[in-house]
């Protein structure tokens, strides 16, 4: 099965040229174009350039019964394509892509089970993830961005991290996915500005959406949060006080985990089944992840350690979240 979308790749591939006749002429220069992306993965799967026609066959001509949503570049649809394909763990995997005209459209692998965010913001939904399931799937999205920090070549910085971007496969592991807005960086390369803010906010850290300097780091921030929403079973943004707005980072941090009461926020479908010490271990690390100083804050790398080894002692967290309540 593929998922078909309409939206940037990474890296975003050659132009196809847009003048002359509409004889099928622009589609060949951007398929010979691409012919140069075409190689051998360290699996040995291949990135593939696929016609409009078999796109077009795939989606049944783009029906709105093939038509699974919106993404952030266009339409996503589910696509019957011919063959397997070797998929990367944690990372959703990109089958292929197809230029025709001025559209520029990417095959991802299907993923049955949709968006994380279907689960856990459902209260009938969540009842489907319990506890085991929580901690795979935490863990499965530190090791894609672990991935894509340390493992893959070249290093990118995916720059929107949350719920709604983590798709679940028929067994229920998380795969990143919408590299849309990610960053490719360069081997010496430790970080990058930009005046163009993009991404959502509640999972920006402060350096991001205040300066717009961004790094792997920034991703450890939204993997903090995430890991909040995950263990919480609530939206960042769905804590209120009558004079302001409280978002979830705040709510832990300061209402609950300094005041020994750190339980309360414990998903209730989870709350009866799972150990108490672990999930309370996973908000001490999503905290560590969301500390106003970037400087304190772990890599993957230190992050996947804390959670498979629970003897490894986890430092207190220093100073106040960065908040947009």
């Amino acid at each position: 099965m593929g998922g078909f979308a309409p939206e940037a790749s990474l890296p975003p591939p050659p132009m196809a040229s847009t003048s002359g006749d509409d004889d099928g002429s622009d589609e060949t220069n951007g398929e010979n174009g691409l012919l140069a992306l075409v190689s051998l993965d360290k699996n040995g799967a291949y990135f593939s350039v696929i016609s409009y026609t078999c796109v077009m066959a795939a989606t049944n001509n783009f029906s709105l019964e093939n038509k699974l949503g919106e993404g952030g570049f266009g339409p996503v649809y589910k696509a019957q394509l011919a063959g397997g394909q070797t998929i990367h763990l944690n990372i959703v995997k990109l089958v292929g892509c197809c230029i025709h005209g001025e559209e520029r459209m990417l095959v991802y692998e299907y993923m049955p089970n949709k968006s994380l965010d279907c689960f856990l913001f459902d209260s009938e939904r969540s009842k489907l993830l319990d506890w085991k399931k929580h901690f795979n799937i935490i863990e499965g999205i530190a090791q894609g961005l672990l991935y894509l920090h340390k493992y893959s070549r070249p290093r990118i910085i995916h720059r929107d991290l949350k719920a709604g971007n983590i798709l679940l496969d028929k067994n229920m592991n998380p795969k990143i996915s919408d590299f849309g807005i990610a960053r490719i960086f360069k081997p010496n390369e430790l970080e990058a500005n930009t005046n163009v803010i993009v991404g959502t906010y509640g999972y920006m850290s402060s350096e991001y959406a205040m300066e717009g300097v961004f790094s792997i780091k920034s991703d450890v921030y939204s993997f903090g949060v995430l890991m909040l929403e995950i263990v919480s079973g609530r939206k960042n943004n769905s804590f209120y006080h009558v004079d302001y707005t409280l978002d979830l980072a705040e709510y832990v941090s300061w209402n609950l985990w300094q005041e020994g009461q750190g339980q309360e926020l414990i998903d209730p479908s989870i709350s009866n089944s799972c150990v108490k010490f672990k999930v309370l271990r996973w908000i001490h690390i999503g905290l560590l992840c969301i500390q106003n100083n970037t400087d304190d804050w772990p890599t993957m790398s230190n992050v996947l350690s804390m959670l498979r080894n629970d003897s490894i002692p986890l430092p207190l967290p220093k100073n106040q979240p960065f908040s947009f309540g």
